[in-house]
């Protein structure tokens, strides 16, 4: 860095940094705080050590809430990934009107959760209402219908990463292999795949944390029901912290285990991509 970078850095930096400290290290440190105490605003908080966590771990609602979200975000994240690369790949290809398709599948990103909800609410219900039911009949129902919201929503972002990845791939390795005698599949397997690596990364990352954290959706989708069975664990937090009095402090216990867990699964997903990475 030279010296009159060096004298305006702190510039720069200084309002960025205040405005992170305000608006989340002085709220996390607080929060973390508050997790151990009763309270119902944040001037009146007791001290009650672990029996917040006591409560939040034999809390069968928020188990549940957790075990949905786990199958969910395990069932989206493969979807996503997986037809998010297929489409990439035909897009990187010969067919004509790539730009037009790319278009097509990035815009359902653009449209806000609540609103995505309620679109796809109306979609599935109008189908369902030919066989006498809604999608909060069955756990089932709503399980797959946020799964498919998920996916339609994420696939063509996820789809542009991959895009940009392959596109990166040297077209000089790709021809080489060819002159070697190698097909399709085995260019993809033994060159694509690897190269996209770094793309991979990001797309899970994201998707990972996106599905874990999924809140909106949900809420518009199905709100939990039936009886509480298609509640997410940020659904359950909301619920907890707002709808059962006194316990605003199991919900602040519930959401720094539920930041504990994302940051936990999304840092051993990153660290176990990055080693498949290839460098070129």
């Amino acid at each position: 860095m030279t010296k009159s970078l060096k004298k305006y850095f702190p510039i720069f930096v200084l309002p960025t940094l205040i405005a992170f400290c305000i608006a989340f290290l002085v709220p996390f440190i607080m929060g973390m705080y508050l997790s151990f105490t009763e309270f119902n605003t944040v001037t009146n908080a007791n001290w009650v050590g672990l029996k917040n966590y006591l409560h939040a771990f034999t809390d069968e609602s928020f188990v549940n809430a957790l075990w949905f979200t786990v199958k969910f975000t395990v069932v989206s994240v493969i979807t996503i990934n997986v037809i998010a690369f297929i489409l990439a790949l035909l897009l990187t290809g010969t067919l004509k009107g790539t730009n037009i398709f790319r278009t097509i599948f990035f815009m359902p990103n653009l449209i806000g959760g609540i609103v995505l909800g309620y679109i796809w609410l109306s979609i599935i219900n109008s189908f369902l209402y030919n066989f006498g039911v809604t999608i909060t009949y069955k756990p089932e129902y709503g399980f797959w219908g946020l799964v498919i919201l998920m996916n339609w929503q994420l696939i063509g972002y996820m789809m542009i990463i991959y895009i940009a990845g392959i596109q990166s791939v040297p077209g000089e390795l790709i021809e080489a292999a060819k002159i070697d005698g190698a097909n399709k599949f085995q260019i993809l397997r033994k060159i694509t795949i690897p190269l996209v690596m770094p793309s991979a990364t990001i797309c899970l990352f994201l998707t990972l944390t996106n599905s874990f954290k999924l809140f909106d959706q949900n809420l518009a989708l199905t709100n939990g029901a039936p009886a509480e069975s298609t509640t997410m664990l940020a659904l359950n937090i909301y619920k907890t912290f707002y709808g059962r009095m006194g316990w605003e402090g199991v919900g602040q216990a519930k959401a720094v285990v539920f930041f504990i867990i994302v940051g936990l699964i999304a840092i051993t997903q990153v660290v176990l991509t990055r080693r498949k990475e290839v460098e070129y």
